[in-house]
């Protein structure tokens, strides 16, 4: 009797494949047409999504997101795979499996960074009430205290994936109105952006920026298409918070290294005036944090 052909391995890249087509299946069935603003249509068999439709969604061919279903051997970009977690509306940790799938490394701030030490966030709550945050190069917001994360909006609420300024002054409606002098903010940003490029040119997470921001806004491309530069400096900024009104505050970069790279960014209040609201803000922030605490403590405080 012959004996039978022992079985080949699998590889762990096939596996990979096959488990990133899985999770790519079942997350795209999980979302409805209503969700992404497409007709639901009366022959719809396909639960959530069709193919067709994530891979327009996404900018993506339809052919190449098919294979990519299929666990074909193909390769997949960072942007790419930016472009799919945003479409499939992936939470962090859905989104971080979704790189690992990939054999990818996420290059958004949701990443973990290294620049951001217990220390660092210790100083930025030591700060408060004055609004601080770390920033990277490409205004990524990699971390901030309570008060600056009240200052134009609820940043809290904001997918960490999405917490850059450029995005958040462009498409953010909380930011827009907050910002008084909104377009000059935008092209002097943009600006900022450029001069900052010329020692990234060609890194992945720089171009996803560049290609969502042209994108998403026009008032972005027309300012980037200026091609102007200019270098980072401190000058008062004026800010409209929701909750106390107008703050005039100098604004401060304290760079963390030789390069000019992450850099603290602080907000000092410029007036009495500024000063007394910003205690005001905070405030606020302390009193909304005791309230969302309580329901959680009464339940243990029983008789």
């Amino acid at each position: 009797m012959a004996r039978e052909a022992p079985a080949q391995p699998v590889r762990g890249s096939e596996i990979r494949r096959h488990e990133l087509a899985t999770f790519l299946r079942s997350r795209r069935e999980r979302i409805s047409p209503e969700q992404v603003g497409l007709p639901r249509g009366a022959r719809r068999r396909t639960p959530g999504l069709r193919r067709e439709e994530v891979a327009h969604l996404s900018a993506v061919g339809v052919t190449w997101y098919t294979w990519l279903e299929q666990a074909r051997d193909i390769q997949v970009s960072v942007q790419v795979l930016d472009a799919l977690a945003r479409t499939l509306r992936l939470d962090a940790g859905e989104r971080a499996h979704l790189f690992q799938l990939a054999g990818a490394t996420d290059p958004t701030p949701a990443a973990s960074c290294q620049t951001v030490t217990p220390a660092l966030r210790e100083m930025l709550r030591r700060l408060e009430p004055v609004p601080a945050c770390i920033q990277n190069s490409r205004y990524d917001i990699l971390a901030y205290n309570r008060t600056y994360g009240r200052l134009l909006g609820d940043l809290d609420a904001v997918p960490p994936e999405d917490r850059n300024c450029m995005l958040l002054v462009h498409t953010n409606p909380d930011w827009r109105q907050a910002i008084v002098h909104l377009e000059e903010t935008r092209r002097l940003m943009a600006a900022r952006l450029r001069a900052s490029m010329a020692g990234h040119l060609g890194e992945p997470a720089w171009k996803m920026l560049i290609k969502r921001l042209t994108a998403e806004s026009a008032e972005f491309r027309a300012n980037w298409d200026r091609y102007e530069v200019v270098n980072a400096r401190t000058k008062i900024k004026y800010f409209r918070n929701r909750d106390v009104g107008l703050l005039t505050l100098e604004h401060t970069d304290l760079w963390l290294s030789p390069e000019a790279g992450a850099r603290m960014v602080t907000y000092v209040p410029a007036d009495e005036e500024s000063r007394e609201r910003l205690e005001k803000l905070y405030a606020l922030v302390l009193a909304q944090q005791d309230q969302a605490v309580m329901p959680a403590a009464s339940l243990t405080s029983g008789d």
